[in-house]
């Protein structure tokens, strides 16, 4: 696997590519190659149920995992240390969130009601072009 420097816009990204070849050094060493997982952006509630949906989340992301996947669900990794109750650092959220959202190869969208967060997310990735599958709550794919 050739990892680059830069991102998809062509943009130096160096801490991506030290992470990632970080985690190849290891593989490597360990014995194992890198196998190739496409990343996908998991995009599902937050807000409400919040125990639930990041219960949900988590769930999706083992979907993706288990389908050869490597899932990214910003809402439940940067609620960890920004506080999603004050405005200024959810926007951080959201906007950092559709920064990594550059790196997936797709989208997918969990569940038949989108929170606004979401709504912000799919538009995104309209923006971007990038390939949106829609899931029900259980993992079925959805074809609209």
């Amino acid at each position: 696997m050739s990892i680059s420097r830069r991102n998809h816009e062509g943009y130096c990204d160096p801490t991506v590519y030290e992470a990632l070849t970080n985690i190849d050094r290891q593989e490597r060493a360990a014995g194992r190659g890198l196998s190739f997982r496409p990343i996908v952006f998991i995009c599902s509630p937050y807000a409400g149920n919040v125990e639930a949906n990041v219960g949900n989340a988590l769930l999706y992301c083992r979907m993706a995992y288990e389908r050869g996947f490597l899932p990214l669900a910003p809402h439940i990794y940067f609620t960890r240390f920004l506080d999603d109750s004050v405005p200024e650092e959810r926007q951080d959220g959201l906007f950092v969130g559709c920064i990594l959202m550059t790196k997936c190869a797709e989208v997918w969208v969990f569940g038949s009601t989108f929170t606004e967060g979401m709504e912000r997310e799919i538009q995104n990735a309209k923006r971007r072009n990038l390939p949106i599958r829609f899931f029900t709550r259980e993992g079925t794919e959805v074809h609209t």
